[in-house]
């Protein structure tokens, strides 16, 4: 007589979100308890802690994975790291200047496998890496420009590490055509890395992976009211008060760094979406899709409009005076040794500004409705554009 083992039951079906920040939820708040390498949870350690904390990943409950409508997909699992890079996809953060102390996130989506179906992956990986950061580069300009405004070019500007450059961006300044293609070589490794992990672990060997890139919290240009203050444009030496009111409203920026800035996030998209062929080409009978929104928060940009930043989708610059954990929101009567001092507690408490210049609640509310498209899509690339009305299409 043929005895017939006992049907295995389902595994319960799972999405999980691998990558950096604009994954993460950075910004959007409601930061939950991260599992830091040996498995402990990390709640809110204080301002002043160290910014390496794994509870700094600061994956939130508002994060895009969490928010989209995904029809069959049963539990969801957030492993993305603010401030990851392609190297913590195999080695734990911590293994590298800055990293933060989680485990590789292989490790993570490993442990996922063993319980869960994984049918979804979202990645968000390659503005940091080993030649740049999008941190760095948002800190860089932001502080050209706080320089310019507050302080003479005769006058020393000590931040910590030195003078600051007081002009605009240049496109040089953020990423070369050689760095970017560095990165994204960085990040081939890394996703080939991701793709052979699933085909191990995933328990039926079906599972659908979104590539997405980035979007610009600023746009191409300013509004109106924002490009002189007492007859002053940031083209001259010293604008106080135009410095403090596009840091109200989420701004400090020059007005020729702009262009520069969707260079590099035009860069990143590029850098994407050779990813994506790439390793479409090395695995022809993947099922990967590439998601743009790079026009996703178009007419919803910081300072693209009058009311910003509390009609953007994307966080203000906000800085503390010390790790105080009061964000200040207006830096009007300040003299250069205040700036001076206020700027330099971001440098040494990364966490007192971390969320500047990332997508809002609002924001990865919009990134959800992208991902639900990219989920439900025939097509290999998808674009997610914001109309004019706020309507969100995918296409």
């Amino acid at each position: 007589m043929l005895i017939q083992a006992p049907a295995r039951a389902a595994l319960p079906t799972a999405a999980v979100a691998l990558g950096d920040s604009f994954i993460s939820g950075e910004g959007a708040g409601n930061y939950q308890p991260v599992g830091d390498a040996s498995g402990q949870a990390q709640a809110f350690p204080g301002w002043s802690a160290a910014n390496s904390n794994a509870y700094f990943c600061h994956r939130s409950a508002n994060a895009s994975l969490l928010k989209a409508s995904l029809p069959g997909i049963q539990d969801r699992f957030n492993l993305a790291c603010s401030g990851g890079q392609p190297a913590d996809i195999a080695a734990a953060s911590s293994a590298r200047e800055k990293g933060r102390t989680v485990a590789s996130q292989l490790d993570q989506l490993r442990a996922v496998g063993r319980t869960h179906d994984i049918d979804l992956v979202l990645i968000g990986l390659g503005s940091n890496n080993s030649s740049f950061t999008f941190g760095d580069v948002a800190v860089k300009c932001a502080n050209r420009f706080v320089a310019d405004a507050w302080t003479g070019w005769w006058e020393f500007w000590a931040y910590l590490g030195g003078p600051v450059p007081q002009e605009p961006c240049a496109p040089g300044d953020l990423a070369t055509p050689a760095q970017l293609s560095a990165a994204q070589a960085e990040t081939v490794t890394a996703v080939r890395a991701i793709l052979r992990t699933l085909d191990e672990i995933d328990a039926d060997g079906v599972h659908r992976v979104v590539f997405q890139d980035y979007t610009n919290p600023l746009p191409t240009e300013l509004e109106s009211s924002l490009h002189e203050e007492d007859g002053r444009a940031d083209d001259r030496d010293k604008f106080r008060a135009l410095g403090a009111e596009r840091y109200r409203a989420g701004c400090p920026i020059h007005r020729a760094s702009l262009g520069p800035g969707h260079t590099f996030s035009a860069g990143l998209g590029t850098l994407v979406s050779g990813v994506h062929g790439a390793v479409s080409t090395e695995f022809p009978g993947a099922d990967l899709v590439y998601l743009n929104v790079q026009s996703a928060f178009d007419g919803a940009r910081l300072c693209e409009r009058t009311g910003s930043p509390g009609n953007a989708l994307a966080t203000p610059i906000r800085l503390q005076d010390g790790p105080t954990g009061v964000f200040l929101t207006d830096l009007a009567g300040l003299d250069k040794l205040d700036i001076q001092r206020i700027a330099n507690a971001c440098v040494t408490y990364f966490q007192t500004c971390q969320e500047s210049w990332h997508p809002n609640a609002a924001g990865h509310a919009v990134l959800a409705q992208c991902l639900s498209g990219a989920a439900a899509t025939a097509s290999r690339s998808v674009r997610c554009t914001r109309s004019t009305s706020g309507t969100i299409s995918v296409s």
